[in-house]
């Protein structure tokens, strides 16, 4: 991988572990968490995908 995708996926990471944690703490329903790490998924994708 290059430096980029490094980046990208220590962020998706990052935004996942956030979105979990908001989830366990009753912050989010599970249709908001399986939305945002869908999103998060295809931003990972294009960023590797370059």
């Amino acid at each position: 991988m290059t430096d980029g995708s490094d980046e990208a996926v220590a962020e998706f990471l990052d935004a996942a572990d956030t979105v979990y944690e908001e989830y366990d703490q009753g912050y989010m329903n599970a249709d908001v968490a399986l939305s945002q790490l869908q999103s998060r998924i295809e931003t990972l994708r294009e960023a590797t995908e370059e």
